[in-house]
This record gives C-alpha cells, sequence and structure tokens, in this order.
C-alpha cells in the first residue's frame, strides 16, 4: 500500500478522509496524491474561444484551491508524510479514475457526510461513480477516526465465483492489517441460498486463498443490506467489505435502497472491491 489517493474539496468529510489517510501512510511508508477536481464547464478552458467571463471565474477557483491545499498540507498530521497535490479541471468521475491510473495507485481514501448528506453526494452523483467502478480499492470514511483500525473485517459477498477476485484483495487488505475476515452471505426471503449451498460456495472461494484467519457466516435478514448492517453491529466491525461490478451482480448495493442503507446508514468504514 504505497500510493494513496484521497479526492479532496476541502470539507470536514474530506479531512476525516485525509487524517485516515495520514494514519495509513505513517504505518506503511505510504505517499499521499491530494487531487482536487474543479468539474468547469469545457468552454470555461477552451483557449480558443474563451468569454470575458469565463475564463477569470474558472482561475478564480483554481486559485482558491491552490490556497487551500497550503493551508491543508501545513498541519501538523502530515508531518514527515511524502505528499504530493495537483488540481484539475475534469468530471470529478473521469478525473479521479483516470489520476488514480495515471499514478498507479493502491488504495482511495474518501470521506462522507453521513447518512442524510452521503445520500446526496453518492447516490446518482460523479462520486458514487466513483466508488461502483474504481479499479482500486475505495475505502469510505465516515467520520473522525481517532484510530484507524481493521481488526475485524466483514467481507459481504453472494461467493459466486466471480468473487474470486473481490476476495483476494480483501485478504490483501486483510493480510496487511492483520484482520480477521468475517466471510458473510445473507440469506433473504427473496434471494434464499440453502446452507448447505452456502457453504459450498464459501468453500470454493476460500480454497484461493491459504489465508486462514476467517470465520464463515450465514445470516437471515430481511433484506441484504439489513443483514450485512446487522451482522456487522453484532460483532463490532471494524470495516464493512463489498464487491463491486459496474452494474451487475451483488453491485446492486450501490444501486437503489441496498446501497442507501449500507453506505448511508453504515456507521463503519466501508470499502469497496471491483471484480
Amino acid at each position: 500500500m504505497k500510493r494513496i489517493l484521497v479526492p479532496t474539496d476541502f470539507s470536514k468529510e474530506a479531512e476525516f478522509a485525509t487524517k485516515t489517510a495520514a494514519k495509513i501512510a505513517a504505518k506503511f511508508g505510504s505517499e499521499i496524491f491530494f487531487v482536487h477536481m474543479i468539474d468547469l464547464p469545457n468552454t470555461e478552458l477552451d483557449k480558443t474561444h474563451p468569454s470575458n467571463s469565463e475564463v477569470p471565474e474558472a482561475l478564480f477557483f483554481i486559485k482558491l484551491a491552490a490556497k487551500r491545499f497550503n493551508e491543508l498540507l501545513s498541519q501538523d498530521f502530515l508531518d514527515n508524510i511524502t505528499v504530493h497535490h495537483s488540481i484539475k479541471t475534469d468530471s470529478t468521475f473521469a478525473g479521479i479514475n483516470e489520476t488514480a491510473e495515471e499514478l498507479d495507485i493502491d488504495l482511495i481514501i474518501m470521506g462522507s457526510h453521513g447518512a442524510a448528506g452521503f445520500k446526496e453526494i453518492f447516490i446518482g452523483s460523479n462520486t458514487e461513480k466513483v466508488v461502483r467502478t474504481s479499479k482500486v480499492p475505495v475505502l469510505v470514511i465516515k467520520e473522525n477516526e481517532q484510530e484507524f483500525k481493521a481488526d475485524h473485517l466483514v467481507f459481504a459477498s453472494d461467493f459466486q465465483f466471480n468473487s474470486v477476485h473481490t476476495y483476494k484483495q480483501a485478504v490483501d487488505f486483510a493480510e496487511k492489517f492483520n484482520s480477521k475476515i468475517h466471510l458473510l452471505l445473507v440469506n433473504t426471503p427473496n434471494n434464499f441460498c440453502s446452507t448447505s449451498e452456502a457453504k459450498k460456495r464459501i468453500a470454493n472461494i476460500i480454497k484461493t486463498s491459504d489465508y486462514t484467519n476467517y470465520t464463515v457466516n450465514i445470516y437471515n435478514d430481511d433484506t441484504i443490506e439489513k443483514g450485512i448492517l446487522n451482522f456487522s453491529e453484532d460483532i463490532k466491525a471494524d470495516v464493512i467489505g463489498i464487491s463491486t461490478t459496474g452494474r451487475q451482480g451483488i453491485a446492486h448495493f450501490f444501486n437503489g435502497s441496498v446501497s442507501q442503507d449500507i453506505v448511508n446508514h453504515a456507521i463503519r468504514p466501508v470499502i469497496t472491491f471491483k471484480i
């Protein structure tokens, strides 16, 4: 975990993500790459036909971001950590993913506004698209974590074969943090799987790795999202991990009510792994 990307809008919630990134960077000797995206209409930076008002407006936002970066980078919690920062005029969705690819990022850390505001930021927004489509894990921080811990990591999945890749990502994360992985398959009335079939699916995924610090859990609840949240509360999990595939399979966690409940209502950090 050598390269961490932290998209920032300089909000209080972005600061939560920054502080968590600093703790992780200090632990692993990571570099932090901050990026601030200014989503301006293309015409505002069109050097061929700029209007009299558009260019000064764009420059104002760029200068304001530069000032805020100076304030951010002077914070004590970033002492002794190698940091980089950039300001980009691009759509948030495209710009963050492109930046992660360009810089060979290992982990993206983002803040959220909590239950109410998070829905406004994530559902149907560019930020939601980053979480849903990022090729690297995305860690979503909900609160100011005094000490980031991942002793108990819930890995929720349907444990179909396409979950192998995400499970290996979860194992990689768990190995770094010495986590116990709590493998979780949630049974619901509308999506029922027998215990024997559930255990068979989980066993097929487990055997793809030699990681042994795990528990196997089949949990019954009204909905998948309630099951994940309730199980995580029962065991006092530190982090909830889920798989995303864009618009297919378990990625429906980030569409409609499931995504709202998991991401909006989880009081714990959530990490997503792309299938």
